[in-house]
Parts: C-alpha cells; sequence; structure tokens
C-alpha cells in the first residue's frame, strides 16, 4: 500500500469513526425520536380507538368506566389492543400484571389517558384517548422524518377521528377539551386532571 493510499484510508477511516460516534450520542440524545416508534407505529390509536368503539357498541353505547380511574376501566376490555392503549414510551406490561395480581391499574403506567364517562351520544369531537407525551410527529411518523417532525400527540375523538396535535397547539386544544367536557357532564376538576397528568419522566 502506497503512503498516499494509506493517508486516504487513515483519513476516510477517522471520518466514519466520527460519524459513528457522533450518531450514537445523536441517538442517545434523541429518545423521543428513536423510541419503539422509529420503524412502526408501535401504539396504534386507531387500534385503540377502534377497540373502545366495539366496546361501546356491545354495552348499549357506553365507554369501559371503573370506580378506581380509567387505567382499570382500560383492563377491563381484554381486546387484544392493549399496546395501542399504552401510548408512545410504555408498554402493555400493566395490563398483563393487574389482570394477573388484581390489583388496581396506576394511571401513572399508561401513555396514554382515556377519558371515561362518556357514551356515544355525547359531542363527537370530544377526545376519548389522547398520548400524555409529545413525540416527533406523533406515533405513526416513521424512520428519517421523526428527526424533523414537530413533536405532536396522537389523538382519538368520540367521532371515531384520529388527529394529530401539534405540541404548540396543545394548549388551545386541551382548553377547548376541557369546555367540551364540562359540557358533557363531566366534573370540572376531573376534566382539567385528565389534561394536566404528566408522562414519566
Amino acid at each position: 500500500m502506497t503512503p498516499k493510499l494509506k493517508k486516504r484510508l487513515s483519513v476516510i477511516l477517522s471520518v466514519l469513526a466520527v460519524l459513528v460516534i457522533a450518531g450514537f450520542i445523536y441517538v442517545r440524545t434523541h429518545p423521543l425520536v428513536f423510541n419503539e416508534s422509529f420503524l412502526e407505529h408501535a401504539h396504534c390509536m386507531v387500534g385503540g380507538g377502534q377497540s373502545l368503539s366495539l366496546y361501546a357498541h356491545d354495552h348499549a353505547g357506553r365507554f369501559p368506566y371503573h370506580t378506581n380511574g380509567y387505567g382499570d376501566a382500560l383492563v377491563m376490555m381484554d381486546s387484544g389492543w392493549d399496546a395501542a392503549l399504552t401510548g408512545p414510551g410504555y408498554d402493555a406490561a400493566v395490563f398483563a400484571r393487574v389482570r394477573r395480581t388484581g390489583e388496581d391499574a396506576p394511571e401513572s403506567e399508561f401513555g396514554r389517558v382515556y377519558v371515561q364517562g362518556l357514551s356515544e351520544t355525547n359531542d363527537p369531537e370530544i377526545a376519548l384517548l389522547f398520548d400524555k407525551m409529545p413525540t416527533p410527529g406523533g406515533d405513526h411518523c416513521h424512520f428519517l422524518a421523526r428527526i424533523f417532525a414537530p413533536l405532536a400527540r396522537e389523538v382519538w375523538t368520540l367521532g371515531s377521528d384520529r388527529r394529530v396535535i401539534r405540541e404548540s397547539e396543545w394548549p388551545a386544544f386541551a382548553e377547548r377539551q376541557i369546555e367540551l367536557l364540562v359540557a358533557a357532564g363531566i366534573a370540572p376538576e376531573q376534566a382539567e386532571r385528565y389534561y394536566s397528568e404528566q408522562p414519566k419522566k
């Protein structure tokens, strides 16, 4: 190998090493981009929403309700769509554990907030299920598009509509949703509690 070729090879290997290290650092410092939703929608909002709709269809138009909170209401469904009800950054382990042990389902272990106490006759604009944690482009945004996508949350409405709400629009969306919930008969404190839930750290 000539000295010139050796030098070129050394430069190429050095550049590759820097790119690999920079790539590793980027992946580690951007967990919302490179989570379980990077390659596929791991928490299908449509699947979660439709499983809630099927439950209501089978229960005189009423969505699941549990006095211990929405976590227990979601566990009651046992529809096979557990991952769709958990949300980005969370897993479905809570479902199996609660069904096995009979313990209460802590809402803090669910990545999607479920608004209970509603029926199919309520305003179709009401968000029935929504992500606690904003992610780049939402769960349906994949691959390199996630790197450039703005933070957003996915929402499922009573009208069976999946929406993606940018985080910059979330405060106004939440305010309007609280108004809709109060108009539907949900106590103001409970309506505000749904929209003040924080994702796990």
